[in-house]
């Protein structure tokens, strides 16, 4: 990744930023020493997307799936005299 000291970069700062937006960032240095890192704005990592399925193999569902708790939700609803 080219580097260019303060001066280099305001002197040709168009035509540097023009070349990062094409895919060639570079850093900025005061003194030789790098300060910051011009990269273009679509070029951010955004998280992944999670896929369907990513669990497969790693969980089950009892088959009473549906119907599990029934009795105790109907109770918590509808008391016990049901």
């Amino acid at each position: 990744m080219r580097q260019y000291n303060i001066q280099e970069a305001k002197t040709h700062l168009s035509s540097l930023i023009d070349g990062a937006t094409k895919g060639s960032p570079f850093i900025i240095a005061k003194a030789g020493k790098p300060m910051v890192k011009v990269v273009p704005v679509s070029s951010e990592k955004k998280p992944a997307a999670r896929k369907v399925g990513f669990m497969a193999g790693k969980i089950s569902i009892p088959e009473d799936f549906d119907s599990m708790g029934k009795r105790e939700i109907e109770e918590l609803f509808y008391g016990g005299d049901r």
